[in-house]
């Protein structure tokens, strides 16, 4: 390309030719330097190359088209096409090469090349185009070239510029600038000739396009054309001493341009120039706040750096120095940016200090394919993977890599990631080799106190041969097997004879499977005691300082023994022995699986005592332990061998009857149950009755555990239902019992809610007199669908689920707004009873809101009498019987419902400050017919009348039941004899027509 260039000035009539050839030569140069290297971006040489060529072409018909013969014919719009495409492909092959370079966002590259190419604009535009374009006689086409060559050749070495400040210094590069450079300023001086006249082929401004030609040539012949393709680091926004100058540089042309042009005469293009400084000063002021973002951003991985090293420090393990690498690779990712962190350790490449070992490989991005197959899978889907080394600084472990961090991202994100990526592996890589270290001097300082600790264990470690003979048998067996010599001995001599073949396969599987597994076995221990061992096991035949399987022997009897204990424990019930409600639910399961499969029929019992509780409140928890027990002994004699019986809990018990002949035989078994323990247990020196009542379900309208168990619980409640003593088997119509049931106490929720709830009056006369001393309020639902249902219907669900309270609460309100309306005479009045149910006199606040609700309807306290049942006095609560003393100094009186009927009632009548006994109905029936009936009725009104107490006898259905009780002393009674419950209507007609009545004497 020299000579060319040489013999172009040499021999003038070819110069055309020689200018032809010397233009093409250029362009094959690059094609020959990308076929030969081979960039990693081929086009962008490509491109360039193309350039020339139009470059050539444009040149050749130029001169031409210039020269005496061919000047008529010239056609200038094919010479500028061709130089138009030509600085196209000339923008895009830089643009390639520059973007090749730096894969990266270059925003701080971009603004300096932006400020910086304004700057040369404006003087391009002063000094080079503004006087040629203001230049008379100039053509459209001509003025338009004197604008667009400037400013092309400008972009071009603006880029040029970029590529010189982003791309690693080398020849190609110096070579590719001073090609640029050449062609800038011959371009411009040929501009000066055309316009001037004075251009011709063959003048010196050639020299600077053929430096063009041979710098560009030049550059993709050298090898360091590569690296121009390459990604390098990551362009950073720090603002160096020469960007610096170059900034401030190009920010004083706009100025001193003004400056010259006022020192000269007026002032052209001032607008634009002030527009221009503040475009540029605009640019400059984002360019400093970029450099303090990233200043910050460098501040912030600094301070993770240095908290990741001192969690490095403190890390004691590899998995430590994972997690904490992990955490910190994490922090110094972009926001919502997908990546994985792979530590990579090879502890096997450690070498020894003071070994030689190969340098490192640097920190660089590859594909994950090329990985080590392993990690090449675990960072799948992700492009690029930056690769670090962990080698620590300053050969500490023989400057050799002990492993690789591993991180899969967006390239661009590795590419400015890499600095800190690199001392973060140096940092993980110092921890490392300190852990290995400590690792290898605690090993080597523990191999003795291994040793010691083998030969003073309680477990006996023996190495045992192809022949199962034992080679090697630590000290502790002498405690084990009373001998300490037990090398050469065959090991299976240690089994008991019934376990010998079942140890002699776990050795074969172990030799075969050549992995450790734990079993039990049992062997004569020392003084021919049967030891119960955990034998472990481990496959060291290859090891050659072993040879052969490593057997472990612990003493576990004890240990099985209290494993046994507690598995029965958990499984049966401590109290009684039988099973409990797990094991048994197990076993019903398997039974109704195994009957079905047989078609036998199994069956199961729910058992329930009657009256437990009142066992444990008036005798005593010890007291119902022993009937407890007693009645699992009786039920275990009831039973078969193979039936099951159990306590799932309180005075609750069950039996699983498995193979019966039929249904016939469980409800026989039922009976039993019911005949065995209706006979009272005696428990010290007292007799405690044991009555239950029973559920029966069968396999015959069951499919499952779950089913059959359920089905026995309804049967349960069923007996229940029907009195005490009693079994009931299950029945379709019970679960239709038990939905009604749940639809009953759905509507009692509604009915609480909307008020459903009304109540009857009953009298309470005088038996001599006949005049009505007070009424006893009794609640009635008005049910929308099933009409008015009495207490016996729905009092007894509202116990159970405590809907009782907010009940009895609206009874009292009303009871005591319909007595506040009720006809008095001389200041006294008819007193109204009203039921209070246990559950809701434990209610807190019970006192206070019974005397508010007296307040707010107006009715004086005397005319207020509460009745309540045996059952509430039972437990003897001091905070109940405090509350009845408050009720009663308050004024309201107290009467004991359905006395007789409870559990040892006498006694409270002497504890308790009651002020009305109310005999139940039960007494009262038979009082005409039953001598020994009216004795005891006469026996408690007497104890009443000796402790200051009135009596109410309730049920009194005929004349003769009054007479009698009036005779015997009883003051008052109430019943159907004097009137059924009136609804409050009628209550108060009966109270005024009694004004009327009257008495009797």
């Amino acid at each position: 390309m020299v000579l060319l260039g040489v013999l172009f000035y040499a021999i003038r009539p070819w110069q055309v030719a020689i200018w032809a050839v010397l233009g093409l030569s250029g362009a094959a140069a690059i094609e020959y330097g990308v076929r030969r290297h081979r960039p990693r971006e081929p086009l962008p040489w490509r491109l360039l190359a193309g350039a020339l060529v139009l470059f050539v072409i444009g040149d050749t018909f130029s001169a031409v088209l210039n020269s005496d013969r061919l000047a008529p014919y010239e056609v200038p719009f094919v010479i500028d096409m061709c130089y138009l495409v030509m600085f196209v492909l000339m923008s895009a092959g830089l643009m390639g090469l520059a973007r090749s370079g730096s894969p990266v966002r270059d925003r701080a590259g971009v603004l300096d090349a932006v400020t910086l190419l304004l700057a040369l604009g404006l003087l391009a535009w002063m000094f080079l185009v503004e006087p040629r374009f203001r230049t008379p006689g100039l053509t459209a086409l001509e003025q338009i070239a004197a604008v667009a060559y400037p400013l092309a050749d400008l972009l071009l070495l603006a880029m040029v510029v970029r590529i010189v400040i982003l791309a690693r210094w080398s020849a190609s590069v110096a070579l590719l600038a001073a090609g640029s450079a050449g062609m800038f300023v011959s371009d411009n001086l040929h501009l000066f000739a055309r316009l001037d006249g004075f251009w011709h082929i063959g003048g010196p401004l050639d020299v600077g396009w053929m430096l063009l030609y041979w710098g560009w040539g030049l550059a993709a012949l050298l090898p360091s054309m590569v690296w121009l393709s390459e990604p390098g680091p990551a362009p950073t926004a720090e603002l160096s001493s020469r960007r610096v100058v170059l900034l401030g540089l190009s920010s004083f042309i706009p100025p001193v341009v003004l400056l010259f042009q006022a020192l000269r005469g007026p002032v052209r293009n001032a607008e634009a120039i002030a527009l221009l400084c503040i475009a540029m000063f605009v640019l400059v002021l984002i360019r400093l706040v970029d450099a303090m973002r990233v200043h910050r951003h460098s501040l912030a991985r600094e301070r993770l750096l240095r908290e990741a090293g001192a969690e490095l420090v403190a890390a004691t393990d590899v998995a430590q120095v994972t997690d904490v690498v992990r955490e910190t690779a994490t922090g110094l990712m972009p926001p919502h940016c997908p990546h994985r962190v792979v530590l990579a350790v090879d502890e096997d490449e450690a070498v020894p200090p003071g070994t030689a070992a190969s340098p490192p490989r640097a920190a660089v991005v590859a594909d994950p394919r090329a990985l080590h197959p392993a990690h090449s899978a675990e960072l799948a889907g992700f492009a690029s993977v930056l690769s670090c080394p962990l080698a620590p600084a300053n050969g500490t472990s023989g400057g050799r890599s002990i492993g690789t961090l591993l991180v899969g991202a967006d390239e661009n994100v590795l590419r400015t990631l890499q600095g800190a990526m690199e001392v973060l592996a140096v940092q993980a890589a110092l921890a490392l080799s300190r852990i290995m270290l400590n690792d290898e001097v605690n090993r080597r300082d523990s191999e003795a106190y291994f040793r010691a600790l083998v030969h003073n264990t309680a477990d006996v470690i023996m190495i045992v041969g192809n022949g199962d003979d034992i080679r090697y048998c630590s000290p502790s067996a002498a405690a084990m097997f009373g001998r300490e010599a037990l090398e050469g001995s065959h090991l299976l001599d240690l089994v008991v004879p019934e376990e010998r073949e079942r140890c002699a396969g776990y050795l074969l599987r172990v030799r075969q499977e050549r992995r450790g597994e734990t079993t039990d076995w049992t062997v004569w221990g020392f003084g021919n005691r049967r030891l119960q061992v955990e034998v472990s096991s481990r496959d060291l035949r290859d090891d050659p300082t072993v040879g052969g399987l490593v057997i472990t022997l612990r003493d576990v009897t004890q240990r099985r023994r209290l494993e046994r204990e507690l598995t029965h424990r958990a499984f049966h019930d401590s109290l009684t022995g039988l099973a409990n409600r797990a094991l048994f639910i197990d076993r019903v399961t398997l039974a109704v699986d195994r009957a079905r499969r047989n078609g036998a029929i199994t069956g199961v019992l729910f058992i329930d005592l009657d009256d437990f509780k009142d066992v444990n409140d008036t005798l005593g928890h010890p007291v119902g332990d022993e009937l407890l027990t007693a009645v699992a002994e009786r039920l275990r004699g009831v039973l078969r061998p193979h039936d099951t019986a159990a306590r799932l809990g309180g005075d609750e018990f069950a039996a699983l009857i498995e193979d019966a002949a039929g249904t016939g035989a469980i409800e026989a078994v039922a009976e039993k149950v019911i005949r065995v323990l209706s006979a009272p247990v005696p428990v010290g020196d007292q007799v405690v009755p044991a009555g239950a009542s029973v559920g029966v379900a069968t396999t015959r309208h069951a499919d499952d555990g779950d089913e059959l168990l359920r089905h026995a619980d309804l049967a349960l409640y069923s007996a229940k239902g029907e009195g005490k003593g009693q079994w009931r088997r299950y029945q379709p119509a019970l679960h239709e019992a038990l939905v009604e049931r749940l639809q009953l106490k759905a509507d009692l929720d509604r009915a609480i809610a909307e008020e459903e709830f009304s109540l009857r009056f009953q009298p309470v006369v005088g038996l001599t007199g006949g005049g009505t001393v007070g009424l006893e309020a009794l609640v009635r639902w008005e049910h929308p669908h099933r009409g008015t249902l009495g207490p016996g219907e729905f009092i007894g669900l509202a116990e159970e689920s405590g809907l009782i309270v907010p009940i009895g609460t609206q009874v009292v309100r009303q009871a005591l707004a319909m007595a506040a309306r009720w006809p008095t005479h001389a200041g006294l009045g008819p007193y109204v009873s009203i039921n209070i149910s246990a559950r809701q006199f434990r209610t807190p606040g019970v006192v206070v809101d019974l005397l508010r609700e007296l307040d707010e309807a107006g009715l004086p306290a005397n005319r207020l009498m509460l009745e309540i049942v045996e059952s509430l006095l039972l437990h003897e609560e001091e905070e109940v019987w405090t509350d009845l003393a408050d009720l009663r100094e308050a004024g309201v009186r107290v009467a004991i419902d359905d006395f007789g009927t409870g559990y040892s009632s006498l006694s409270y009548l002497r504890q308790m400050a009651l002020d009305v006994v109310k005999l139940d109905k039960s007494f009262v029936s038979e009082i005409a017919v039953s001598a020994q009936q009216r004795a005891l009725v006469e026996g408690i009104v007497r104890l009443a009348n000796t402790l200051g107490l009135e009596v109410i006898a309730e049920g009194i259905e005929t004349q003769e039941q009054r007479e009698i009780l009036a005779d015997i002393g009883c003051p008052y009674g109430q019943g159907y004899l004097f009137s059924k419950p009136l609804p409050a209507a009628e209550a108060l007609r009966w109270l005024v027509d009694d004004l009327d009545r009257p008495t009797a004497d």
